[in-house]
């Protein structure tokens, strides 16, 4: 695994770089957010790189360690331009501010797991471990636009449509049909679309997942004779066209 920390404190990067090269992963340190985003990018047009060079080998993981206060551009900052910019990196935010709505905020600005400190370093491991799996499946070279049936997506102006027909979606549901369209056909669980829309420290007995899929569906599916979102009953769901 390639590992990117930034962060500016010298005894927590040390720690973390020591600790993670001894368990095997590649690391680079940054201690501010400008350097840290100008890696980040970098990391992320190098795996795009590698997908195009080798579509059907599996390509190291970057995960990057965001720490929330950075001198220069805070990590919230930083992590919502990446996010903005397309970077779909995996992202785990580290910060004394541990807090309910600190964390609430970094997962919704584009964060994919939060840790507090001070945390142990073994649930570090694992969380990087979950990250680093889930980063691993789509990195093909992504397209701007995604389409399913008369769904269009458009990843660059973060916009959907249906039969031309701009859909009014708040970023949660772009976040959730985002996901289901970037697999037509794929059954997602709701602990899976949880995780990757939501983030790991979310809790797994929530009902948020029936509630948001209510209301995509609604917006996406209402007045259409063709419905696109589809219910495997005590499994999940998957966005599909039937007539295609």
């Amino acid at each position: 695994m390639n590992i990117l920390i930034i962060e500016d404190d010298p005894r927590i990067a040390d720690f973390l770089g020591r600790g993670l090269r001894a368990e095997g992963h590649r690391v680079e340190v940054c201690a501010d957010g400008p350097s840290g985003l100008t890696a980040a990018r970098e990391a992320a047009r190098e795996a795009t790189r590698e997908a195009l060079r080798a579509p059907h080998t599996a390509a190291a993981t970057t995960v990057v360690i965001l720490d929330l206060m950075l001198p220069g551009m805070g990590g919230l900052e930083l992590c919502q331009t990446l996010r903005a910019e397309g970077v779909a990196l995996p992202i785990l935010m580290l910060s004394a501010l541990g807090g309910v709505e600190d964390r609430v905020t970094g997962l919704r600005l584009g964060a994919d797991d939060y840790l507090g400190k001070p945390f142990d370093f073994e649930e570090l491991l694992a969380r990087l471990e979950a990250l680093a799996r889930r980063g691993r499946e789509p990195l093909k070279a992504t397209t701007s636009r995604l389409q399913v049936g008369d769904l269009v997506f458009d990843r660059e102006r973060m916009q959907a449509s249906r039969a031309g027909q701009v859909l009014p979606l708040t970023a949660k549901e772009l976040a959730l049909l985002e996901l289901m369209m970037s697999a037509p056909g794929r059954l997602f669980s709701r602990e899976r679309i949880l995780s990757n829309v939501w983030g790991a420290n979310e809790d797994p007995l929530t009902n948020v997942v029936d509630v948001y899929i209510r209301r995509l569906r609604s917006k996406i599916d209402d007045g259409h004779s063709q419905p696109l979102i589809h219910t495997v009953r005590g499994l999940g769901y998957r966005l599909e066209s039937l007539t295609d």
